[in-house]
């Protein structure tokens, strides 16, 4: 906090006001890059088959670590994974996996490294068999179609749920075609960062009422 000006100041419910005069939820509040990602793309929706993937991966190496460790090695890891393109971590062999083990700018767990080449073939699995049965065209789609009828709304950080009905459902689908790293509280993450429910607290700049 800066203590000249009283900046970022802790409201009820988890809300903070900051310096520039917009009420952001806690967690956005107190640093710049978790800031940004909160005003600017947090809760924006993400339709299309690579952006979504991408999600997915980010959200699968956070398990177990804090949003904005991942969130500073996002280039680095955008460049590990070959623009986040589901064809080509496909293509990934054990030779690749050893050389993300010793990339520094990522975060070096080999269970998660694996994950994503599984997830990889699973979307391109998903993308074909989509095809062939007329359902979702790919990623995108299919976790678009768990879309809940209605968001939750928060009064307070309390009150932001962990997992939904919609996410424990999607979690056992998307397990059962082969991904992995995918449970309903880290499917509730993805969900709500590309915008496919909105858990922000009410009270903030981008959710005033």
């Amino acid at each position: 906090m800066d203590s000249s000006t009283g900046f970022p100041r802790p409201l009820p419910r988890g809300r903070t006001l900051c310096d520039d005069g917009l009420v952001r939820p806690s967690w956005a509040s107190h640093d710049a890059l978790l800031r940004s990602y909160y005003d600017t793309e947090w809760g924006m929706p993400v339709h299309d088959e690579a952006g979504v993937f991408e999600r997915l991966v980010l959200e699968g190496f956070q398990a177990g670590l804090s949003w904005r460790t991942v969130l500073a090695k996002r280039e680095a890891f955008r460049a590990a994974f070959e623009g986040f393109s589901p064809d080509a971590v496909a293509a990934f062999s054990t030779v690749d996996v050893e050389r993300l083990t010793r990339d520094p700018g990522i975060i070096r767990n080999r269970r998660k490294i694996e994950a994503v080449i599984s997830n990889a073939h699973a979307t391109l699995a998903m993308r074909n068999t989509s095809e062939a049965t007329d359902g979702p065209s790919h990623l995108g789609e299919f976790v678009w179609s768990y879309r809940p009828t209605h968001d939750p709304r928060p009064r307070s950080h309390n009150e932001v749920p962990t997992q939904l009905p919609e996410s424990v459902a999607l979690a056992a689908d998307l397990k059962s075609r082969g991904f992995k790293f995918v449970g309903p509280t880290t499917l509730l993450a993805l969900m709500a960062a590309i915008g496919i429910v909105n858990t922000d607290i009410v009270g903030t700049h981008r959710r005033p009422r």
